[in-house]
């Protein structure tokens, strides 16, 4: 009976640590700063200045909508990285000006 009782206690530490590991492994995927398509949120909580042109791979731009009141431009950068752009900035209306009338021509 003695065993019974010292195997009790091992159940809520085993489901204690791995309650632990999950919240620890969700942290670091929020403090990595990926954007998490699935939440209803504004992704872009800042945008970024000067990115060069040539080091730009794709843009994705996304309406206001339901997860947030705002237009979002984010740009996936040839080294992988995600950036927000400012949708108000020159350089990107002409970036978003440029993308459309290559999607139109093909």
């Amino acid at each position: 009976m003695a065993r019974t009782a010292s195997a009790v206690p091992r159940a809520p530490r085993l489901l204690q640590v791995a309650l632990l590991m999950l919240l620890l492994v969700a942290a670091s995927r929020c403090a990595a700063g990926a954007p998490v398509v699935s939440e209803l949120r504004c992704q872009c909580l800042q945008t970024v200045q000067g990115i060069h042109l040539k080091n730009i791979q794709s843009v994705k731009v996304m309406s206001p909508g339901p997860h947030c009141a705002q237009t979002e431009v984010i740009a996936t950068l040839k080294n992988g990285q995600e950036a927000c752009l400012n949708p108000e900035a020159p350089l990107v209306k002409k970036i978003i000006h440029k993308m459309l009338n290559n999607g139109n021509s093909s």
